[in-house]
């Protein structure tokens, strides 16, 4: 069976491949992971500050959403 890839790569992909061509040992490879999880994690934290401010919430509003049951309802069940 043949793979193809259905999108091409991206820029930073290609960059990537290009980056280890050539052997990366192990503990380097673990902290380059370490570095790019890292990165998107605090990503993920700015974005929620950014949210977090722009939403004006505060503690009570998290608790009001923790607190309210949203599920839609199983029907038939």
């Amino acid at each position: 069976m043949e793979n193809k890839l259905q999108t091409p790569l991206t820029e930073p992909q290609l960059e990537l491949l290009k980056m280890f061509s050539h052997k990366v040992d192990d503990a380097d490879w673990l902290a380059i992971k370490r570095m790019i999880v890292q990165y998107f994690a605090q990503k993920a934290i700015e974005g929620a500050d950014k949210v977090w401010a722009e939403q004006s919430w505060n503690d009570e509003k998290i608790d009001e959403l923790l607190n309210t049951h949203k599920r839609t309802p199983y029907l038939g069940a």
